[in-house]
């Protein structure tokens, strides 16, 4: 994120921004649409032997089965868990209703992926002068209109309606009002902080810093030293600040598809005939939106689970498919052979532009 994103500048009126998450959304609609899963812990993607979980009811989630989790993980944490294959496009539609519920109050949405997104009421569409009232209309309607659940969080800005969320799921909502703002974030775990991961979190501990008090506590010059370009985004949420709008119809940064196979594979002419559907999909992408990226990145999962990853970016954007997948093969073959079998090919396109944007500049180190 861009330091103007971060860094407190001009006073700017106090916001109303909503944070929507729907409940466990694809096992949901796995429940909602097969009566036999309700009340049964479900994973959507995967297998019993293979992959990962893509999303897990809140029944699954019970024996900590949690998404990205490997499937076979999940079963010996849950030995009666039942896997389902995603129907993404029936995702995706569901997606677009909730997402035309929100349009009748704010035409401010962010949609951050199909079950989530912030939403800037501070002026309405129905004039309806309390954020907290809109949210329960927007989760009454999604309820009446598609028979699921949605959590909403309250704020005054993004960071704090996004922890709010959380507080009270499923089928809850939360606000964080200025005055509760500060002292909200002060006790918060830094693992618990949107934004920091486990690495992150991490290395926070080692520097003794395990809540929002004692990031609060540093000056902006140590947490500049030890985080970089992130450390001042670090120092303002611990304040309970954070000035980055609601983004309305924000560029997607990359796309990407990735496929975990039935036996591992070694061979290159296999994971090349793996590869294909892969580059098909990524491109379908690119010509639905008019998205066009210059780097492609090839991610590899060996049988043990490791993970790597290799990029390569070019001067002008990629044209076409055939170019697409020429560079993603080049970097495949650039790591044959492969020290172990592999299980899942990703791949991905990013620095993303639509057509007739100013490209990113491609900056070339001399």
């Amino acid at each position: 994120m861009s330091e103007s994103d971060t860094m407190p500048g001009a006073p700017v009126a106090v916001r109303k921004i909503i944070h929507i998450d729907m409940d466990a959304f694809y096992a949901s609609v796995e429940q909602r649409d097969n009566p036999e899963l309700r009340g049964k812990p479900v994973a959507v993607g995967g297998s019993a032997a293979r992959g990962v979980v893509a999303a897990a009811s809140y029944e699954a989630r019970k024996f900590g089965v949690r998404s990205a989790m490997p499937s076979v993980t999940a079963k010996r944490q849950c030995p009666d868990l039942i896997f389902v294959r995603p129907r993404f496009e029936v995702y995706k539609a569901i997606s677009r209703q909730i997402r035309d519920i929100f349009a009748e109050h704010t035409p401010i949405i962010e949609p951050l992926s199909l079950d989530e997104a912030y939403l800037d009421v501070t002026e309405n569409l129905q004039g309806i002068p309390l954020a907290r009232d809109i949210a329960l209309k927007i989760r009454a309607k999604i309820k009446a209109e598609t028979g699921l659940t949605a959590s909403a969080g309250i704020s005054y800005n993004k960071f704090l309606a996004k922890l709010a969320s959380d507080h009270r799921k499923p089928d809850g909502q939360f606000v964080i009002s200025p005055e509760m703002g500060p002292a909200f974030v002060e006790t918060l775990p830094v693992g618990k902080f949107h934004g920091i991961g486990p690495a992150t979190a991490a290395k926070m501990n080692a520097l003794g810093l395990f809540t929002g008090r004692d990031i609060r506590n540093q000056s902006l010059e140590f947490m500049n030293a030890n985080f970089g370009k992130s450390g001042a985004y670090y120092y303002w949420i611990s304040r309970g600040v954070d000035e980055r709008p609601v983004r309305a119809n924000r560029t997607r940064k990359s796309v990407g598809a990735e496929n975990t196979f039935s036996t591992d594979l070694d061979a290159f002419d296999a994971l090349v005939a793996e590869l294909r559907p892969l580059v098909d999909k990524v491109w379908r992408h690119c010509e639905a939106t008019g998205n066009r990226g210059r780097t492609v990145t090839v991610k590899i999962k060996f049988a043990d689970f490791e993970i790597i990853t290799r990029s390569r970016s070019v001067a002008a954007a990629i044209a076409g498919r055939d170019e697409l997948e020429r560079l993603a093969c080049g970097l495949l073959e650039a790591e044959m052979p492969l020290p172990k079998r592999v299980r899942l090919l990703g791949v991905s396109l990013s620095s993303l532009h639509t057509a007739g944007e100013a490209e990113p500049q491609l900056t070339l180190g001399i």
